[in-house]
């Protein structure tokens, strides 16, 4: 079943003292047998993996040490080395500043379209799921509200019904997906632009 099926959940936990390249070696578990040793083929899937995902000079740290970011693109390293047919992953992208969602993503969608991967992932920003998905599943309380491509289903009722949040959806200038706009009430008054700040760190 592992050599078919990967999964990353939302919150894995990593051994006490584990190297990225233990961890990320462990998805070639599937794949060693009672007398199979480590070989030149695990070698090449894990390297891939970490290079995938920018990883690869953190090859030799411990994990414990890593930021919540680069702990997250390593985890993902380890499903990729795992090299299966399906992929599992639950907010793959938390943690991750703005350009690293969008590498991984990315890698994701490579994946897919290279190696013929399906994946499913489980995102709550929407915009990202209407950009990067093929299908989507819109769900609440543990029901499937709606299902298709994303100009199918999100649209401004669905957000406002799933999510509570009045929005305006229109076509993304980059991709052609759906884009989210929130409808926020501060934006009717806006305050004077002198007692406005907002600090945006990388």
């Amino acid at each position: 079943m592992a050599r078919t099926l990967g999964l990353l959940p939302q919150h894995p936990t990593a051994p006490d003292g584990i190297t990225v390249r233990d961890l990320v070696g462990r998805g070639r578990y599937p794949y060693q047998g009672l007398f199979r040793s480590w070989s030149t083929e695990d070698e090449r899937a894990v390297l891939e993996a970490l290079s995938a995902t920018d990883t690869l000079e953190l090859a030799e740290r411990n994990v414990d040490e890593l930021s919540g970011g680069q702990r997250q693109r390593v985890w993902i390293a380890m499903a990729l080395a795992q090299e299966t047919d399906v992929l599992l992953l639950d907010e793959p992208t938390t943690y991750l500043d703005l350009a690293h969602q969008v590498e991984v993503l990315d890698l994701i969608t490579d994946l897919n379209r290279q190696r013929g991967t399906t994946v499913a992932i489980v995102l709550h920003d929407l915009n990202l799921a209407a950009r990067y998905a093929d299908h989507v599943i819109a769900m609440k309380d543990g029901r499937i509200v709606a299902e298709g491509t994303s100009t199918e289903v999100i649209t401004e009722d669905l957000v406002k019904t799933v999510f509570g949040l009045a929005c305006r959806v229109t076509p993304d200038p980059v991709s052609g997906a759906p884009l989210i706009i929130p409808l926020c009430p501060h934006h009717a008054h806006p305050v004077p632009a002198a007692t406005t700040s907002l600090e945006l760190v990388p």
